[in-house]
C-alpha cells in the first residue's frame, strides 16, 4: 500500500478490525519510511452474476426478484420475512459460491423451491405450480405425491 504523504510503497499494519457489519477491512497503516499513520479500506470484490433466462435472454441477477417470489408464494403462510431473507441470501451466497459468472434461470428456480419446500410445503407447492407451469391437475397431484413421499 503506497503511502499517502511520502508515496512510499511499504507499510505495516498496526490494526485490523471488521468495519460496516463485517463487509469491509479497516486496517490503521504506518509508514516503514515515514512513520506516518494512515487508514485503508479492503472491499470483497464481487463480479456481477449473469443470468440466462428461458428465452436466452441475459441479465444481472438480483436477489430482489428471489425475495418477491418467495413472498408471493407465502402469502398468508406462518413464514417469517427474515426466514424468507435468510433463504434468499443462502441461495444468493451458494450461486456466488459456485464460480459460475452464468447460471441458468432454471437453476435458481430450483434452488428457490428447495428453501420454500423447508420454509413451508404450501408455499413450495404455489411457487412450483408457476415455476414449473403445471398444465392439468394431474401434473399438480404428481408433485403433491412427491411432496407427500418425500416425507
Amino acid at each position: 500500500m503506497k503511502c499517502p504523504y511520502c508515496g512510499y510503497s511499504e507499510s505495516r499494519v498496526i490494526d485490523s478490525r471488521p468495519a460496516e457489519e463485517g463487509a469491509t477491512i479497516r486496517r490503521r497503516r504506518e509508514c516503514l519510511s515515514c512513520q506516518k499513520r494512515f487508514t485503508t479500506y479492503e472491499i470483497m470484490e464481487r463480479v456481477p452474476l449473469i443470468v440466462i433466462k428461458k428465452d436466452g435472454s441475459r441479465q444481472t441477477f438480483d436477489k430482489v426478484k428471489i425475495l418477491n417470489g418467495m413472498l408471493r408464494a407465502c402469502e398468508k403462510r406462518p413464514v417469517a420475512l427474515a426466514d424468507m431473507q435468510k433463504a434468499a441470501d443462502e441461495i444468493e451466497q451458494e450461486l456466488q459460491n459456485s464460480l459460475e459468472r452464468e447460471v441458468d434461470s432454471t437453476a435458481i428456480g430450483e434452488l428457490v423451491m428447495q428453501k420454500l419446500k423447508t420454509l413451508d410445503e404450501v408455499a413450495y407447492v404455489r411457487f412450483a405450480s408457476v415455476y414449473r407451469q403445471f398444465k392439468d391437475l394431474n401434473t399438480f397431484m404428481e408433485e403433491l405425491n412427491k411432496l407427500l413421499n418425500d416425507k
